[in-house]
């Protein structure tokens, strides 16, 4: 079974990403907010996953969640494979805050640019605040962004320590931060393997931690916060606690 869904991801990300790269491109001029690309990016997602065999389930646990209003996700980050799972399961509009190579790509940067994705330059400090305050104004505007406060995959599965830029980001937008599990996405491809393992993975979302009252001194208290957080809900067992009506099957059923 590893060898169907491995020969079909290899293939669907090649033909699909340049496929539905040109697609968002295209869409990105019907709005000026990224709104569509950003679905073409969300049914690319989607694409992926149903060609490697895996299937998302999402926590129920969003009733503190309120629609029209802006968060940041932080994710944990242990393969390739978190992008497409938190595309097809996060159905509220969200922005990517990316390392800026991605965006050097042919095709695919322009189309992750004409998205609304925000680069971060992690070699030039100054950049990198220039970057953070585009995003905070993105998020005032109502829109909410996924950080992988880690910064890279691990490589073992286990949390790595958190970078400031994230935090930053959540105390200059005064945006909650919503801890953001992602299990079993390390057992699909792990960092540096080809192989691809079919299986179930789920998002598990922790309740909103406010921002309100932080300043930038505070944001090693707020880093401490968030990692305990994510800490918790990744050593958990939630394989219960998913509702089972949300099983990824390619039609909309996501609580979000």
């Amino acid at each position: 079974m590893w060898i169907v869904s491995t020969i079909g991801y290899w293939v669907a990300l090649v033909i699909f990403t340049i496929l539905f790269s040109v697609i968002a491109l295209f869409a990105s001029y019907l709005d000026s907010n990224g709104d569509s690309a950003h679905q073409v990016a969300r049914l690319w997602g989607k694409t992926i996953l149903f060609f490697s065999g895996v299937k998302v389930k999402l926590s129920s646990e969003v009733k503190s969640l309120s629609f029209g209003r802006s968060y940041i996700f932080m994710a944990n980050h242990q393969s390739a494979f978190d992008i497409f799972t938190l595309l097809a399961g996060l159905s509220i509009p969200f922005r990517w805050l990316a390392k800026e190579e991605l965006f050097r790509i042919p095709i695919f940067g322009p189309s992750m640019r004409r998205a609304g994705y925000i680069p971060i330059n992690r070699d030039s400090p100054r950049d990198a605040i220039g970057s953070l305050n585009k995003a905070a104004q993105i998020i005032r505007k109502g829109v909410s962004v996924v950080v992988f406060p880690e910064g890279t995959r691990s490589e073992d599965g286990k949390l790595l320590p958190f970078k400031n830029g994230g935090f930053v980001l959540a105390i200059k937008s005064k945006s909650p931060i919503v801890p953001t599990a992602i299990i079993g996405t390390f057992q699909v491809k792990p960092r540096g393997r080809f192989s691809v393992h079919p299986r179930t993975v789920y998002i598990h979302l922790g309740i909103p931690i406010e921002t309100e009252g932080y300043t930038t001194r505070d944001k090693d208290e707020l880093k401490e916060k968030v990692s305990h957080a994510l800490s918790t809900l990744l050593s958990g067992n939630y394989s219960d606690s998913i509702t089972r009506n949300n099983d990824y099957t390619g039609k909309e059923q996501m609580i979000l």
